[in-house]
C-alpha cells in the first residue's frame, strides 16, 4: 500500500486546543495567518507547540495570541534568542477584525485559538468567537461523552 504524498493531505493540523471546546461554546470560526520567526516554523514542523492556555487579545485594532507555547529546538540558531511564550500577531482582514472587536465588547464573548494548521505552506491559526460554558453545561458535555463511549463499547462487544 503506497503512502499518500503530503500535498494531498488537506490542512494537516499542527496542534489542537481540545480544552477550548470543553470550556466554550463556539459562535463563529475564523482562519488567521500568524507572524512567526524562522525557529518557530521549524519547531512547528516538529510539533513542539502547546495551545491549551492560549487566548487572543485585541490591542490597537490588531489581534495577538498570548500563551501559545512554541518550544525551541535544541538546534535553534546561535544568533537568535528564542522565547517560547512570546506574543504573536495574527493576520486578519480589517473588516473581520472590526466585526470581532464589536462582538468581543459584548458581555461574555472572547476569542480563543482552536488549532494551528498548514495551508499552502503557511501556518494558519483557527480562532473562534466563543462564549464561556457554565458548570452545568460542562457536566452535560461529560455526560454526553460518557454515553457515546458506552454505546461504542456495546457495539464493539456485539461485533465479536
Amino acid at each position: 500500500m503506497a503512502k499518500k504524498p503530503a500535498s494531498s493531505v488537506k490542512n494537516p493540523v499542527i496542534a489542537e486546543n481540545k480544552k477550548a471546546a470543553f470550556n466554550y461554546f463556539f459562535e463563529e470560526r475564523h482562519e488567521a495567518g500568524m507572524v512567526l520567526q524562522g525557529w518557530e516554523v521549524k519547531a512547528l514542523r516538529e510539533g513542539k507547540v502547546q495551545l491549551t492556555d492560549g487566548y487572543v487579545v485585541i490591542r490597537e485594532g490588531e489581534l495577538f495570541v498570548i500563551g501559545c507555547l512554541i518550544n525551541p529546538l535544541r538546534t535553534a540558531s546561535t544568533h537568535v534568542n528564542p522565547e517560547a511564550a512570546r506574543t504573536r500577531k495574527l493576520l486578519l482582514k480589517k473588516d473581520d477584525i472590526r466585526r470581532l472587536v464589536g462582538k468581543v465588547e459584548q458581555k461574555g464573548y472572547t476569542l480563543v485559538p482552536i488549532n494551528l494548521h498548514w495551508k499552502n505552506g503557511r501556518v494558519k491559526c483557527e480562532i473562534a468567537l466563543a462564549k464561556g460554558k457554565a458548570e452545568h453545561d460542562k457536566r452535560d458535555t461529560i455526560k454526553d461523552r460518557e454515553g457515546k463511549r458506552e454505546v461504542e463499547r456495546a457495539m464493539k462487544s456485539r461485533q465479536r
